[in-house]
């Protein structure tokens, strides 16, 4: 991610990221692999640590923020939802699926461990995800047991069948056919849509959001996600893989459907600018005092290169 010194929405962006970021950096490390046999270790390790715009846990902790809620469950969160992002893309880059040799800079965890070594790491990151967010009791984390609860429920749902394994399906069942703009929508709110949806949500559950402000915040959620894919599937065309840290023009060499194929790329810009609005239109009307993170990492995601 690129850190803008000054967004539209009035903030220092990379000052107010260098906190979170470094807050996750340091317990993503110590959490990680750790207990884990050697090799299911390191490969857990490779699969998540130094790399990644690390987005999700961003987005965790600006709501979090907005709300005025728990931090040590927010930073916990942003932990386990990237566990789970993390956990995709180790699978999403096997043989059986994508079959991808490069994720954010170097060789995919397949490539570096064998298949079996990555379909066990990604296994082994989901379930982590959830023990982080209902540590047990010798952890002492000061964490309600309602609250873990439902942290639990929102991170499940969204990475499910509901969610980002559901649209994942979708996706595959979809390589060279022509969907319409509907059915693309749906694939996408699923497939990445969900996490990001989820992570505002999280973050939102470590605090006490009203209806009001959860249902605005749901819909900030949705807006930033599918404007997320509408970037990607732009940047798979436009940016070189060295820039993107993956491999790109992917998605047309495997006869994918994306927004660039379904509108052009003046159309897919001007889509993703209308995700934009409208999910700074949802924080507007979300009645919480201080949304400038949530509206920066809006802006950021339109605005990124990679």
């Amino acid at each position: 991610m690129n850190a803008a010194t000054m967004t539209d929405a009035g903030l220092d962006l990379s000052g107010w990221m260098r906190q979170p970021l470094a807050e996750v950096e340091q317990a993503l490390s110590r959490w990680v692999g750790a207990g884990a046999p050697v090799q299911l270790g390191e490969a857990m390790r490779y699969a998540v640590l130094d790399g990644g715009k690390r987005l999700r846990p961003l987005l965790v902790l600006a709501a979090c923020e907005a709300v005025g809620g728990l931090r040590e469950a927010a930073v916990r969160a942003a932990c386990a939802v990237e566990l789970i992002h993390a956990y995709s893309l180790v699978h999403d880059d096997m043989p059986c699926m994508d079959n991808d040799v490069l994720r954010r800079g170097k060789p995919t965890v397949h490539v570096q461990f064998g298949e079996a070594g990555a379909l066990l790491a990604g296994d082994a990151l989901q379930a982590l995800a959830f023990e982080l967010i209902a540590p047990a009791d010798d952890e002492q984390a000061q964490i309600p047991a309602a609250m873990q609860a439902r942290l639990c429920s929102l991170l499940a749902r969204a990475a499910g069948a509901r969610g980002m394994a559901g649209g994942q399906a979708i996706d595959l069942a979809s390589v060279g056919l022509q969907l319409s703009e509907d059915q693309l929508r749906q694939m996408h709110r699923l497939k990445t849509g969900a996490l990001l949806e989820g992570s505002v949500l999280m973050g939102a559950a470590c605090g006490p959001a009203d209806e009001t402000a959860r249902t605005a915040l749901a819909a900030y959620g949705a807006a930033l996600g599918l404007a997320f894919q509408v970037v990607d599937d732009i940047l798979d065309v436009v940016a070189d893989s060295a820039t993107l840290g993956k491999t790109a023009g992917k998605d047309a060499a495997n006869d994918k459907p994306t927004y660039v194929a379904l509108m052009g790329l003046d159309g897919a810009r001007a889509y993703a600018d209308r995700l934009a609005g409208e999910a700074h239109a949802a924080l507007a009307r979300c009645g919480l005092a201080d949304t400038r993170a949530l509206a920066a990492l809006a802006d950021q995601v339109i605005r990124r290169s990679h």
